[in-house]
């Protein structure tokens, strides 16, 4: 990890194999080889594990409150356009109760960058069924296993005319870093997922370590380079402009 992250607040709290410590270096040297800095660059996020990574950043950054980030991130561009705003949030946060911002926020093109770390579940408050739980998913609210189809990413991140949607995971490292960079460099309003698994809550499947979640990622998803509509286990960047 490099100066942009507040050293002096490592180990992170995030629990032992999760992903997010990946995502936390990787974002920071992106953003080091973009040449952004604590001058030109502010982090939003709102609730929840990924909501945590925001404070780990040596540089101005805003913890919002539940699924309020992306409006929080509108305002500081529209305040002083010559910043670079990115969002870095979990699933629940930006696609349950923040999900209308998400939408109007796209419509309007807004220049930021949004970065969603993709569990499929609310993973802080105890591993509920989230509007991203996988059909059939076994969570503490689903036991059964859920009923309901995920909400479409992909779909609501293409509805406009200009559009960049990229997925990737922590497992395909140099492809996550390529996502957030061309996000980051789109001129107008940008969204990343990056799908990973809780590997305290995950119940279908479950992991013991880190390692055994990161190897699920690599079996389990692979990149194209094609620009076109993504089948749910490909990687890849969809932009329009």
């Amino acid at each position: 990890m490099n100066e942009l992250v507040k050293q002096e607040m490592m180990p992170a709290i995030w629990c032992q194999g999760c992903s997010l410590g990946i995502i936390l270096g990787q974002f920071a040297n992106v953003l080091a080889e973009l040449g952004l800095s604590k001058e030109n660059t502010v982090v939003v996020s709102g609730i929840g594990c990924t909501g945590r990574l925001a404070g780990y950043m040596n540089m101005d950054s805003v913890h919002t409150t539940h699924g309020r980030a992306i409006p929080v991130a509108e305002g500081i561009k529209l305040a002083n356009p010559s910043l670079n705003v990115i969002v870095v949030s979990g699933d629940g946060d930006l696609l349950g109760i923040g999900g209308n911002h998400m939408l109007h926020s796209s419509r309007r093109n807004t220049n930021i960058t949004v970065i969603c770390v993709n569990n499929e579940l609310y993973g802080l408050t105890g591993g509920q069924l989230a509007p991203t739980s996988a059909l059939g998913a076994v969570t503490m609210t689903s036991p059964k296993g859920s009923l309901l189809e995920p909400i479409n990413i992909q779909g609501l991140s293409t509805l406009n005319k200009k559009h960049f949607y990229a997925r990737t995971t922590p497992a395909h490292t140099l492809h996550m870093k390529k996502c957030i960079s061309e996000a980051i460099s789109w001129n107008g309003f940008s969204f990343v997922e990056i799908r990973i698994k809780c590997i305290t809550r995950s119940k279908s499947p479950s992991f013991k370590t880190g390692f055994d979640l990161l190897s699920w990622l690599k079996t389990e998803y692979k990149i194209t380079e094609e620009n076109r509509k993504l089948n749910d286990s490909e990687l890849g960047i969809i932009k329009n402009d």
